[in-house]
C-alpha cells in the first residue's frame, strides 16, 4: 500500500447496499419490466463491448433491437425509466456505515480521491457527501465503455494524473471491480458480501478484503 496515492470508488452496491436500492424500487421495476429485462440485456454485451465514439447511441440501438422499437423512442425509455426515472430513489437510500466518512479520511491523509461508476455519478446527486472530496467524478458511460474495460480504468489514471499501479480501486463486482481495475494494473480493495464475512472467505484476486469501512481505514492507512 505504500505505492498508493489515490482511492478510487465505484457508487453502486460499494457505497450503499444493493437491498436498499432493490426495496425501494421493486413496484417501479415491476411497472416497467419490460424495459428493465430488455435493459438488462443490452447492459450484459455493453460489459463486453470495445470502447464506442457514442456509447449511447450504440446503447439505444441495441435496445430498439430488443424492444422492436425505433431508435428515438429506445433514447426516450432510457433517458426516463433509467437516467430520470431512478434518480429521486437514491435520495433515500443511506451509504454503508462510515463509508462517506472514509472519503474525508483518506483525503486529510493526503490521498487523491476517486469515483468511477457504470451509471451516471450525477444521478445520486452530491454522492451523499462525498462529490466534496473527489478530484476526480467519472462515468464510464462518458468515456465510451462499462467496466471491466481497462479502458475506463486507464482514463481514471489519466484524469487523476497517477500510474495505474499507485491507486486503489473500491468496489464490489469481482468482475467489473476488482479484475477490471487489477487487469488495468491497480491496487483493488474487495468489499465482501455477507455469507463471505459470515465464513470469513477473502476474495483471492483482491490486494485487501474488507467487511467494514472503519477495517478499510485501518489497512490502507497503516
Amino acid at each position: 500500500m505504500k505505492e498508493i496515492k489515490a482511492i478510487a470508488f465505484d457508487i453502486d452496491g460499494t457505497l450503499y447496499p444493493n437491498w436498499r436500492l432493490n426495496i425501494r424500487v421493486l413496484p417501479y421495476f415491476l411497472k416497467n419490466i419490460r424495459f428493465f429485462l430488455a435493459f438488462k440485456k443490452v447492459r450484459d454485451i455493453l460489459h463486453q463491448t470495445a470502447p464506442l465514439g457514442d456509447f449511447f447511441e450504440y446503447q439505444a440501438q441495441l435496445l430498439c433491437d430488443v424492444m422492436k422499437c425505433d431508435c428515438k423512442s429506445a433514447k426516450e425509455y432510457i433517458h426516463e425509466i433509467v437516467y430520470d426515472g431512478l434518480g429521486p430513489y437514491f435520495t433515500e437510500i443511506k451509504p454503508f456505515k462510515n463509508a462517506i466518512e472514509s472519503f474525508a479520511v483518506f483525503k486529510k491523509a493526503g490521498f487523491k480521491c476517486a469515483v468511477l461508476s457504470d451509471f451516471p455519478p450525477e444521478q445520486k446527486g452530491d454522492i451523499w457527501g462525498a462529490k466534496q472530496y473527489c478530484d476526480v467524478i467519472l462515468g464510464s458511460e462518458e468515456i465510451g465503455a462499462l467496466k471491466p474495460s481497462i479502458h475506463t480504468f486507464g482514463v481514471l489514471s489519466e484524469k487523476l494524473g497517477l500510474e495505474a499501479h499507485e491507486i486503489l480501486y473500491v468496489g464490489n463486482n469481482i468482475k467489473a471491480d476488482i479484475i477490471g481495475a487489477r487487469n488495468a494494473g491497480m491496487k483493488t480493495a474487495y468489499l465482501l458480501p455477507f455469507w463471505r464475512r459470515i465464513l470469513g472467505l477473502k476474495l483471492p484476486q483482491a490486494d485487501i478484503s474488507f467487511k467494514n469501512y472503519r477495517q478499510l481505514q485501518k489497512i490502507v492507512l497503516n
